[in-house]
């Protein structure tokens, strides 16, 4: 369907209240890389909020390869949005059995792979998540509000800090960094998302014998870094080239480099 031709009532529990959830991802020669994955984390952030999801997965998967086929067979960055469907104004329903379920795609954009961003410590702090754990919801005021303080998401990432000061997660990534030849990321308990391509990241650096430290850091502990890099499931890693005008090596970036490699050869190796 155009996306002019759409349309969805004002009464959508998602517009009213923000009770939606949704992934994006990409496809790579029409297969959707780590699509379990994705799914399994929509599935729970849905199951808590008993909002139901009326497809199986490989529906979702035939709707995907359908859209990259009206769009000449190729590959596409999508949303898959479920949203909590029509209700009256207030919070009557205990529960949300029939939700509206949209695929969005687009084109994915034109930006080279290794191509290296500015990182920008953000003045507004993360806020906190409505779960136990950080769902990928619509309310996203906080991420727009971090977006605002950037020129464009092309060349900048903005690096959020939680209201205790410590590094949380970007814009629209999750951040990671080296020190002395040691992988570094902000825990899960900071309160940020627990994104896919962040997880496999982490299997990756573990196949290379890479130790790991996930935790509660500063941005001192960021600024000193001899690498810094954020991931999501769109534009894979993304090296960063500077942070608070200290310099980095950016793309050139030896652990970047090889995590990346290994990335890229997992894609080649599961998308079949």
């Amino acid at each position: 369907m155009p996306a002019e031709e759409l349309k969805i009532s004002p009464f959508d529990h998602g517009f009213l209240y923000g009770a939606g959830f949704f992934e994006t991802f990409r496809t790579y020669e029409g297969h959707v890389f780590l699509f379990t994955e994705h799914m399994n984390r929509l599935r729970q952030a849905l199951g808590d909020y008993r909002i139901s999801m009326p497809y199986e997965n490989k529906e979702i998967l035939t709707v995907i390869r359908k859209l990259n086929e009206a769009a000449g067979g190729k590959d596409g960055y999508f949303r898959l949005n479920v949203s909590a469907g029509v209700h009256d104004i207030g919070l009557a329903p205990t529960s949300y059995p029939k939700p509206n379920v949209i695929v969005f795609r687009k084109e994915l954009p034109n930006v080279k792979q290794g191509a290296s961003k500015e990182g920008v410590w953000l003045m507004t702090p993360r806020n906190e998540p409505e779960s136990s754990i950080r769902h990928k919801s619509h309310h996203f005021l906080n991420n727009i509000g971090g977006r605002l303080e950037l020129p464009s998401l092309k060349d900048y990432e903005g690096l959020f800090l939680t209201k205790d000061g410590f590094v949380a997660e970007g814009v629209t990534s999750n951040v990671f960094w080296v020190k002395d030849g040691e992988l570094y990321t902000p825990s899960i308990k900071t309160g940020i998302l627990p994104g896919t391509t962040r997880a496999f990241v982490l299997q990756v650096a573990e196949s290379m014998g890479m130790t790991i430290r996930e935790g509660f850091y500063s941005k001192e502990d960021v600024e000193v870094a001899d690498e810094l890099f954020v991931t999501n499931a769109i534009q894979e890693l993304v090296p960063l080239h500077s942070i608070a005008e200290i310099r980095l090596p950016g793309n050139e970036g030896p652990y970047y480099r090889k995590l990346q490699a290994h990335y890229r050869t997992a894609i080649e190796e599961r998308r079949f």
